[in-house]
């Protein structure tokens, strides 16, 4: 067996480990020059039912825990006009311990053997051979061939093409992300404001929402639901006035950043995205059910890696047969957590919100 992945994210590294764990050697292709080459995202809150079987399936329980963050499950919801509508602290029972995707990454690339990695390769293109085979070009000119190919490459995915024409298509939202940085020091009035965990400031289609984060950074996040062109000039003033009568201090969390605003809109593949079994190739994450964001992504990301490689470990001398076995499970979970992220979007930012999502945390 000699298994290909493209993509060093979270979800192709926990495949990568597992199938490590079981003595299959694998190798993993990654775009970025190197594991420091940008900032990996911001705080993951990593469930019971999915994230955390995958680690314990990698074999790092106990470095997972190492990085846990004490304090920062809890959360708070602001009315526009700043009137605090929920508020939970993090008691230290709740099963959804948040990390540093960063430092979540870290752990799972030192688990692996030196040259395991990759790095600056770009997969341009992929075609197939024949007999299960695919052959994957880089950015560079390089070639590999490999007789299994996983593309955990995420949302616009060059290895999709061999199993979908699906596509992730704009869903009329965008997220616009900012820091604070020092806040407890720099910005006492904003970190105030935020807690020690998460923040969502909301109305129908628009929101500010905020995380603290490790050294007393505040990760910002301003959604609003605009069609894309929309967002071709991100003045600071122009986005401030789609909050006017707002609170000023959620606003603040806008007007005090440190850094620019950086766009990040969002896509989603159909719910329910599948497709017929090729040979030798298939999909983990966001490469085969990108869905709205609800703190699942990267969780399922990883389950689905950890899932991938016991299959494979289980039938080793038929990988088809682990492939079909796999992809059922997960056609089938995708449905699901796709139907649900969705459900949970709108609950967020939909015409109800905040009251929509206060009802959803007190089980009314």
């Amino acid at each position: 067996m000699q298994v290909t992945i493209i993509g060093a994210g979270l979800g192709g590294l926990t495949l990568a480990r597992v199938l490590h764990v079981h003595g299959i050697p694998v190798t993993v292709y990654e775009a970025e020059a190197s594991p420091s080459a940008r900032t990996q995202g911001g705080m993951l809150d990593i469930h019971q039912h999915n994230g955390q079987l995958a680690l314990a399936a990698a074999g790092l329980t106990e470095e997972f825990r190492g990085l846990i963050l004490k304090g920062r499950e809890a959360t708070r919801v602001y009315g526009a006009d700043g009137t605090v509508l929920f508020d939970e602290p993090d008691d230290g029972t709740g099963s959804r311990p948040e990390v540093q995707r960063g430092e979540l990454r870290r752990i799972l690339l030192e688990s692996l053997p030196p040259g395991t990695v990759h790095w600056g390769h770009k997969a341009q293109g992929v075609r197939v051979l024949g007999d299960g085979r695919h052959e994957v070009t880089f950015a560079d000119g390089g070639t590999v061939v490999t007789n299994l190919l996983v593309g955990a490459d995420g949302a616009w995915s060059r290895v999709r093409s061999l199993l979908s024409g699906a596509v992730p298509e704009y869903l009329g939202t965008s997220f616009i992300e900012t820091y604070l940085h020092d806040a407890d020091a720099r910005h006492p009035a904003a970190a105030k404001t935020v807690g020690d965990g998460a923040m969502l400031g909301l109305a129908p289609r628009k929101g500010i929402q905020a995380h603290r984060e490790s050294g007393g950074n505040l990760h910002i996040y301003v959604t609003l639901t605009k069609p894309l062109d929309w967002f071709g000039d991100l003045d600071p003033t122009r986005i401030l006035a789609e909050f006017d009568g707002w609170a000023p201090e959620l606003t603040a969390l806008i007007t005090d950043r440190d850094t620019e605003l950086v766009l990040r809109p969002l896509y989603a593949l159909p719910i329910g995205h599948r497709w017929e079994r090729v040979p030798g190739v298939t999909l983990l994450g966001d490469a085969a059910h990108l869905s709205p964001p609800n703190g699942e992504g990267a969780n399922l990301a990883m389950y689905d890696g950890a899932e991938l490689g016991k299959a494979l470990a289980a039938n080793p001398e038929d990988v088809e047969a682990g492939l079909a076995a796999y992809e059922e499970a997960l056609f089938a979970r995708s449905l699901e957590e796709g139907t649900e992220a969705a459900r949970d979007f709108e609950v967020c930012f939909g015409a109800e919100a905040p009251d929509s999502l206060v009802h959803m945390f007190t089980g009314q």
